[in-house]
């Protein structure tokens, strides 16, 4: 399972409803924040998620209404937080601005209390953990190095306890033990196996993020089957001609590629303030039924093979129109 918290859903600018680009993506006892604008660490004290472990940030792309953030939020975790290390993850180019934003402004090197490591994305698994894995992936926007992320969790096999019970397995570590892949030699001699007592292999749940992107045909291969995708919807299909010129997707096709796809749940954002929020759900809904339009403060709950399930925000938020 992963929760994904919308800590800014705006384009290029905030508006009075919302704040500029991040996310939270929480996985178990992991966490992850991609991109981080203007705001950012003020949008996760609102959120209630707070800072604890969330030492990971993946990084979209280079524009700054997705890194400018970071100058504010690294400066209160050097001073403030009780965090050793952050890992900041992302294309060359992104690199670039991020240490001169980093080390030419905000921080002084020579004095730094934490390790800040910052490494260079790649179309790769990035993140190998117990229970996920997390993959990096090219897009295409305006400039180099620009990129996409699937987090995946790791395919399972159910223990079957009614077997274990038939075959006189105790419960307890043994049962640990079999789940690991583990033969159990019992106390009357017999050997228990894991293929005794686990189920056929069950997929993990998928989730696909994109950030800026201007081409969905080159995003097939990694959003397909996803449970989730959520990805900008800048601009309404009348504009189409202008969201291809600066590099971005309207709402019907992204809506387009989730139903293509076979993509369970769409999570729309980067919204611009052209538009009513109304317009965006309407169209994309027009082509793919289970779309929505994140807010700031929205958190979803993903799971395997069905919608995703909205939990109760922590922090009231406006309506738009």
């Amino acid at each position: 399972m992963f929760e994904i918290v919308f800590l800014g859903t705006s384009a290029s600018a905030p508006s009075i409803y919302r704040s500029l680009p991040a996310q939270a993506i929480l996985a178990g006892e992991s966490r992850f924040l991609i991109d981080c604008g203007e705001g950012t660490q003020r949008q996760i004290l609102r959120s209630g998620i707070g800072f604890k472990r969330l030492n990971r940030i993946l990084l979209t792309h280079a524009h700054l209404d997705h890194i400018l953030g970071l100058g504010g939020l690294i400066s209160t975790f050097v001073r403030w937080e009780n965090i050793d290390e952050i890992e900041i993850w992302g294309g060359k180019a992104t690199l670039d601005r991020v240490q001169a934003l980093l080390f030419g402004v905000v921080l002084d090197y020579e004095r730094l209390p934490i390790q800040i490591h910052l490494i260079e994305l790649q179309p790769a698994k990035i993140i190998d953990a117990k229970d996920f894995t997390v993959h990096a992936f090219p897009v295409t926007h305006r400039g180099p190095g620009n990129f996409g992320f699937i987090f995946q969790q790791k395919t399972h096999r159910p223990f079957l306890v009614e077997k274990a019970q038939a075959l006189g397995v105790p419960a307890g570590p043994e049962r640990g033990q079999l789940v690991r892949g583990e033969p159990l030699t019992l106390a009357d001699g017999r050997i228990i196996t894991p293929e005794m007592v686990l189920g056929e292999a069950v997929p993990g749940v998928k989730l696909v993020h994109i950030g800026d992107v201007g081409r969905i045909d080159n995003l097939r291969e990694h959003v397909a089957d996803a449970d989730a995708l959520v990805i900008e919807a800048t601009f309404l299909h009348e504009d189409a001609e202008v969201a291809q010129a600066f590099g971005h997707l309207t709402a019907r096709q992204a809506a387009t590629l989730a139903v293509e796809m076979g993509v369970k749940s769409l999570i729309l954002t980067h919204v611009s303030r052209r538009y009513r929020e109304r317009d965006i759900i309407d169209e994309a809904r027009s082509v793919f039924p289970d779309a929505y339009v994140a807010r700031d403060m929205d958190h979803y709950v993903l799971y395997r093979g069905r919608p995703v399930e909205k939990k109760q925000a922590t922090y009231h938020h406006t309506e738009e129109g």
